[in-house]
């Protein structure tokens, strides 16, 4: 399995830490509904941001945290064996939105920062496969990121984190690569106290995008009623 984030790995999780903070109370919100008495799954977890939100908003339930990237996945296990009640309830798996065995009735599904990494036949079999497991009123939770069309995005800086004497710094800008994509051209930096870069890292990725209007159309093709909330976080569910 290759990892798309062997390079961007080192430096997600701090930088992801303040739109998660943000991210919080609109996805717990959009977790209403979630069962405890069936299984909870995050995919693509990542360095497990989404995961303890999923596990704080169902305290009682048990969760499967899937992540395909090895680095990000050795930093989730490490967060989650951390923590002692996580420890308990959180089993991470190898895999991805379409490969990994999903259980038969799931109590919620959280899918954060990850759509656009599925073309849309994959989007499509994605939604059906959750549509077709989730318990009635039990939530798939996820989330918009722009841009909307393939359009160019310029060059910005994402986030900058201080860790001792360093700051860790993310930016990035994307072009157009097709009729419904986009590669994102990232770029990562270690700056020292006077500000002089100690490291520079580039990773590329390509992002398919989808617009709102096309979103909740192919989940109301797959037997789901989809809602966007606050900071473009989704809401659905199985029609009855």
């Amino acid at each position: 399995m290759s990892d798309e984030y062997q390079i961007a790995g080192e430096y997600l999780h701090l930088l992801s830490e303040a739109a998660w903070q943000a991210l919080r109370t609109p996805v717990t919100q959009a977790l209403r509904g979630a069962a405890g008495d069936a299984t909870l799954v995050d995919i693509g977890a990542g360095s497990g941001l989404g995961t303890e939100v999923l596990a704080a908003t169902v305290p009682d339930g048990d969760v499967i945290a899937v992540e395909p990237s090895p680095l990000l996945r050795a930093v989730l296990l490490s967060r989650v064996a951390a923590h002692p009640d996580l420890r308990q309830r959180v089993t991470t798996l190898a895999g991805d939105a379409l490969g990994v065995e999903l259980p038969g009735r799931l109590g919620a599904v959280l899918a954060m920062n990850m759509i656009g990494h599925l073309d849309p036949d994959g989007r499509r079999t994605f939604l059906r496969r959750v549509a077709e497991r989730l318990v009635p009123g039990a939530p798939l939770v996820l989330n918009l990121q722009p841009p909307a069309e393939p359009t160019p995005v310029p060059f910005t800086v994402f986030g900058e984190v201080q860790v001792g004497r360093h700051t860790y710094e993310g930016g990035g800008s994307a072009e157009p690569s097709g009729s419904a994509a986009v590669t994102w051209r990232m770029r990562y930096r270690v700056l020292d106290t006077d500000g002089a870069v100690l490291r520079e890292d580039h990773a590329d990725y390509r992002w398919h995008v989808v617009a709102p209007e096309v979103l909740l159309t192919e989940m109301a093709d797959a037997g789901l009623t989809g809602e966007i909330g606050a900071l473009d976080v989704v809401r659905a569910t199985r029609r009855p």
